[in-house]
Order: structure tokens, then C-alpha cells, then sequence
């Protein structure tokens, strides 16, 4: 599989570097288009994030939950649905995560030292960085902005009170709009916090990053960009996990060239990611009866291709085609002796081949109607290389398929056709209605289809012959705004053929003291309804938003795991000569549909309702002080999709409950 997969690798390289001479014509692109999706352009600079991972800006978003295991890893879960069904893309490129336990799920890369601009798409707008199955989760770095200087920057110096956290970022860049270069990197680091009720969580965590990026634009058009970074996580504590992960070191390389041709725009990317994580149950607490490490790796290689064209005011497509490569290899052993055994091949060598092509247009065919539409064909292949090696007990992950679901065949080939039509009216009073129908085929993600854990008391098997998830989704939306008001309602509801669901087997069915986890394909169904309502006057400002998620199993009629609650968010605002203040009410009922028996949901939960304040000041030109007070009324509380707690200091939470009353303050200096 890698010779084929280095072949077309090669053969698109090829292609897009042997067209450079041809697509690089001295006309520019028109700005006014239909649509306009294009990677790396410069976005609107991102505040300042006084939390070490930007992904926790996205808890404002009822439609957004976080699921929290730890101080790092916050995990986000998109109108009821999380991991391998939201796709994170940073400026573009998709990093995987190198945990099966998902310690560090891709959102933790994001830079906290570049906070970028966060997006959360739920439906097919535009297929070219994959199908939507449960979301996509799109990071956008802001290129620097000079304004006629030579250099731009900025420091940033914080804390924060519960656990004592400190962070230091900063990014320096010199150069102009058309050629720069910029430095950036930051530190942070964090105790055990306390929640509402004082008992002390495991959430200890230490990071470091570091990046340099440039880009450079020729009179023509013509760009090129390139990024290289470096992350490292140490000595992270999780409440929600019997082991931690002493290390997580992650690398990642982006190359980008684009120019404009004829009526629109090509451009090539291409990036790696490598991650190199360890966990283990001795490191960082008290050593057991027995020492066991999981080290596991994760190598991402990608490149895409993307012809955009807008031939007249009223008209804009798009082709493209794009390759990924994934390795995925995971090992527990047991450490105990000088010499180490190895208990179980978690991910066998996993290696992933995705080739995808797709076409989308969109067209105005009168002044208040909108129309579009795109196909994507994707082809996955994957393969588990040590499927047949023997590990303790004389296993083989192959034969833990065959005993859990009877399957021999470790090969599986995916043909995954999806797609969409849409279709936006504007009416009268400053109103538009969006309605879009789509398909989007998703292939099970290593975890379901390959994890091998087998131990004396457990195991947690994947199913090698798990059929693809086919999500057919409708969603209509009416967005509208007068005078000082705006408003968004939208209702949806997303038909699954063939969910991936994960389950548990009791002792007395699988034979192993804790149970054995399991994956089956059900047919399912998610539908559910999103208001927003916001109004300013410049200086006040409201805004209130409600979501909520209905999952069910249609094969036996009961609910599906971790669907959130009915969530609310009220804020206040205030702002006035650079100066902003705002409250912020988090609300959710309590969330008794669950499904126990897949091993995801605690149990049912509480309601709940935080407070929060924030602010950020001028001190002078170039000088600005944030500050934030989280869980104000000092609340014990946790949402429902957080991990179950096996902290030994608070061995009586359901859940791993979040901080209780925080203060953070951050002083920036930008210049």
C-alpha cells in the first residue's frame, strides 16, 4: 500500500509542479465572488486566548460541547456527534491524533501562541477538504499585518489562580504583505485545579510550542507558503483515564503554492504530521501491581489540489483532488520486569490510503436565489501490517477479530460517493433562507475498525468488517436582521445508515472480569433545532442562543451515547473607547436519554448554570490587559459528554467536573 500510495503522490506532484509555467498569467483574481473557500488567506487577527487551548472558545457555541478528561484534550462534540465524525483542519491541513484513548485529539493542536480564527461547519457547504459526517472544526492562522511597518508582534504574559496555571506567548514577524517571515512560540503550564467543592482533579499538564512560517507573493499572483512547527506535552495528569501521558511530542510541515489563472484561482498543498505519544499508570501516580505503557505513533501525509474558477459575477466552481496517507501503531506493554512483554498491539501497524476527487459549482440564477451543488468520490483502503503477530496469552489481533465478530478479512476497500444541493432565496426584510440536502459517506476510523487491547480483565476489540456510515442530512435555516436585531433559526436532522456504534459485553458474556468493548453498525437518527437572537446598539450588546439533539437507535428504539442536553447561552456585552466587558450564563437541563450499555455514558446528569465574566482593557498604545472570572458562583459541575472520573483523590464524581471559580488575567503587548 505505501508503494501505491508514494506513486500517486508522486504522479500529483508531478502534475500540479509541471502546470506552474502555465497557470501563472499576470491578470488577478476578482474579489467578488459567489463563494469563496479558499485555504491560507489572511483572516481577521484572533483575541488573545487566555486558556492554553483555543478549542475552549467554542463552549459559547450551544451547539458545541466539550468533553473533558483532563487539564488538556478537551475533546468537542458537534450537534451529538465527536471524535472520527469531526474533522479538525488546521490552516487546511488534517492532523490525527496518536492516542487510542484520544489524550490528544487533533483540536490540541491548535497554536495558543497564533490563536487561530475557529469555524464550526455542521453540513456540505464545500467538499474539498472532505465530506461532513458530524462537523468540521476549521482553524485559520491570520497572516501578519504590517500596516507600512517592517515588523509586527506581540507578547502575551498570563495566569491564572485555580492550579496556579502561567503562560507566555509570543510571535514576531518582519517582512511585508508581500514577503515575510515570522517566529512564534509560547510556553504554559498548569497544577492539579479544585473544583467547585475543593476536591482537587487530576489535571496537571506542561506545553511548549514553536513555529516559524513564510510566505512570499510575486507581482503576478503567484504564492508560496510554508509552516513548520513543533509541539511537546509533558507530564499531562487526566481524571478521566487510569493512565497518563509523560510525553506527546508533535511535528508538522505545510508547503502551499497558488496563483491566479484565467477566471479564478489554483492552488497545491501539501503537508506531514508526525506524532509520538506515550501513556502509562506509573509515571505520574502511584505505582500499581503492575506497570504498563502504551507507546503509540501516528504518521499524516497529505496533498490536495484545487482549481477555482469565477467566470462571471453570478457563477463560481471548483475541482480538486486529493491524497492522504495515515500509520497508525500503538503497543501496550508491560513494564514491570527489566525485560517489558508485550500485553497487546493496541493500533497492528494500521496503514490508511484515501484518494478523493471532487466538483461543486454554485450559481445565481436570479437576483434572490442561489443554487449549488458538489460530488466527492473518495477510495479508502486500509490494512493492519501486524494483524498476525503474537502477543500475550498467544494472541494475534487477527484471531481477537475472528473470535469477537467471526471476520477474517483485515483488508477492507471503500468506494464512498457523497454530495449535496443547496439552495439560499433572500426574502424581503433582510431575510435569506438556506436550505441543503446532502450525503456524506464516512469510513470507520482506526480505533473502530483495528484496536486490539486484550488483557486478563478486559478487552477492547475493533470490527475489521464494519460497512461505512452513510449520513443523509437536511438542514433549513432563516437568517434575518433589522435595525438593531439579528436572528438565526435552524432545524435539522441527519439519517444515518449504518452508525458505528460502540458497545459493551458483560462479564458473563465475553468472559473477562471488566467486560469487553464491541462495535456494531445500527441505523440511527439525529435531529435537532438552533436559535440565535442578538441585539446591539454599538455599545450594548445581547445575544441568546439554544440548541438541542435528539439521537436515536432506530434498531431498538433507545437513545444513542453522549448526545448533549438542551443547552442555552446568554450574553451581555459592553464596549466603549477599546474597553469590553461581558457576562456570559451557560445553561443545559438535565440528560436522562442515555445508552449505558455503550460503555460512553456515566449516566444521566444534572443541570446545570455557570457564570462567567470577562474584559479586556488598553492600558496605553500598545499595552492590553484581559482578564476572565470562570464558574463566578464557584458551581460544582461537569456536561454530560465529559469522561467518566477514576481521579483516586475524588473517587465519588460521575463525571471529571470542570474548574470551579477562576481568575485569569493576560497582559499583551502588540506592536
Amino acid at each position: 500500500m505505501k508503494e501505491r500510495a508514494l506513486a500517486r503522490f508522486v504522479r500529483i506532484a508531478v502534475i500540479g509542479f509541471a502546470g506552474l509555467p502555465a497557470l501563472v498569467p499576470a491578470q488577478t483574481v476578482e474579489e467578488n465572488l459567489v463563494i469563496r473557500v479558499t485555504e491560507g488567506q489572511s483572516s481577521d487577527n484572533a483575541d488573545a486566548v487566555l486558556a492554553s487551548e483555543p478549542v475552549s472558545r467554542l463552549a459559547s457555541d450551544p451547539s458545541v460541547s466539550l468533553s473533558r478528561m483532563g487539564g488538556r484534550g478537551l475533546e468537542p462534540v458537534v450537534r451529538g456527534q465527536s471524535q472520527e465524525r469531526v474533522d479538525v483542519l488546521l490552516d487546511g491541513i488534517r492532523v490525527e491524533g496518536a492516542c487510542p484513548n484520544r489524550m490528544d485529539p487533533p483540536t490540541s493542536r491548535l497554536s495558543s501562541a497564533l490563536a487561530p480564527v475557529l469555524e464550526v461547519r455542521t453540513n456540505n457547504r464545500t467538499l474539498r477538504w472532505g465530506p461532513i459526517a458530524g462537523g468540521q472544526i476549521i482553524a485559520t492562522t491570520a497572516n501578519p499585518q504590517f500596516k507600512g511597518n517592517a515588523t509586527t508582534g506581540q507578547v502575551t504574559i498570563g495566569g491564572s489562580d485555580n492550579g496556579n496555571g502561567k503562560l507566555i506567548n509570543a510571535a514576531a514577524a518582519v517582512g511585508s504583505e508581500e514577503a515575510w517571515l515570522r517566529l512564534a512560540g509560547g510556553y504554559d503550564e498548569a497544577d492539579d485545579y479544585e473544583d467547585g467543592d475543593g476536591n482537587e482533579v487530576r489535571s496537571a499538564y506542561k506545553n511548549a510550542e514553536g513555529r516559524v512560517d513564510g510566505a512570499w507573493t510575486a507581482e503576478n499572483g503567484f504564492y508560496i507558503k510554508g509552516m513548520v512547527s513543533r509541539q511537546e506535552e509533558s507530564d499531562v495528569k487526566y481524571a478521566g483515564s487510569g493512565m497518563d501521558a509523560p510525553k506527546t511530542d508533535t511535528d508538522m510541515y505545510r508547503m502551499e503554492l497558488g496563483s491566479p489563472v484565467a477566471d479564478g484561482e489554483w492552488n497545491l498543498l501539501a503537508w506531514q504530521a508526525d506524532v509520538d505519544h506515550t501513556m502509562d499508570n506509573f509515571s505520574l501516580r502511584p505505582v500499581g501491581m503492575m506497570k504498563m505503557q502504551t507507546d503509540s505513533t501516528t504518521e499524516t501525509r497529505g496533498m490536495r489540489f484545487t482549481l477555482d474558477q469565477s467566470p462571471d459575477s453570478s457563477t463560481d466552481w471548483a475541482v480538486g483532488a486529493d491524497l492522504e496517507t495515515n500509520d497508525w501503531d500503538a503497543t501496550l506493554s508491560n513494564v514491570t520486569n527489566p525485560m517489558p512483554m508485550t500485553v497487546s498491539f493496541m493500533w497492528p501497524g494500521v496503514e490508511r490510503e484515501r484518494v478523493g476527487l471532487f466538483a461543486e459549482g454554485f450559481r445565481r440564477v436570479a437576483t434572490d436565489v442561489k443554487v449549488g451543488a458538489g460530488l466527492r468520490y473518495d477510495r479508502v483502503e486500509m490494512d493492519a501490517t501486524k494483524a498476525n503477530d503474537v502477543a500475550s496469552m498467544g494472541m494475534t489481533p487477527a484471531m481477537l477479530y475472528q473470535s469477537a465478530y467471526g471476520t477474517t478479512d483485515v483488508k477492507p476497500e471503500d468506494n464512498n460517493i457523497s454530495g449535496f444541493v443547496s439552495g439560499e432565496w433572500r426574502l424581503p426584510q433582510n431575510q435569506a433562507l438556506t436550505l441543503t440536502a446532502s450525503r456524506s459517506v464516512r469510513s470507520p476510523g482506526v480505533t473502530e475498525r483495528y484496536l486490539a487491547r486484550n488483557t486478563m480483565t478486559d478487552s477492547w476489540i475493533g470490527n475489521p468488517g464494519l460497512d461505512t456510515e452513510k449520513h443523509n442530512k437536511l438542514e433549513l435555516a432563516l437568517s434575518g436582521s433589522k435595525n438593531q436585531w439579528s436572528w438565526k433559526p435552524v432545524v435539522w436532522v441527519d439519517q444515518v445508515d449504518d452508525f458505528v456504534r460502540r458497545y459493551k459485553e458483560t462479564a458473563a458474556q465475553c468472559g473477562k472480569a471488566n467486560g469487553c468493548t464491541r462495535y456494531e453498525n445500527i441505523d440511527a437518527r439525529l435531529l435537532g433545532a438552533e436559535v440565535m437572537v442578538g441585539w446591539t446598539d454599538g455599545t450594548w450588546s445581547s445575544s441568546s442562543t439554544l440548541a438541542s439533539v435528539r439521537g436515536e437507535n432506530r434498531d431498538d428504539n433507545s437513545a444513542l451515547a453522549q448526545i448533549p442536553p438542551v443547552q442555552f447561552v446568554q450574553t451581555l456585552g459592553w464596549q466603549s473607547m477599546g474597553h469590553s466587558v461581558e457576562a456570559e450564563w451557560l445553561l443545559a437541563r438535565r440528560q436522562d436519554r442515555i445508552d449505558l450499555e455503550s460503555g460512553l455514558d456515566v449516566g444521566t446528569s444534572p443541570g446545570y448554570g455557570v457564570f462567567n465574566l470577562s474584559g479586556s482593557h488598553p492600558l496605553m498604545e500598545h499595552l492590553t490587559f484581559n482578564w476572565a472570572l470562570d464558574n463566578l458562583f464557584d458551581n460544582t459541575w461537569a456536561p454530560h459528554v465529559s469522561r467518566a472520573n477514576t481521579d483516586p483523590f475524588n473517587p465519588d464524581s460521575v463525571r471529571v467536573n470542570e474548574p470551579g471559580r477562576t481568575l485569569r488575567a493576560a497582559l499583551t503587548a502588540k506592536w
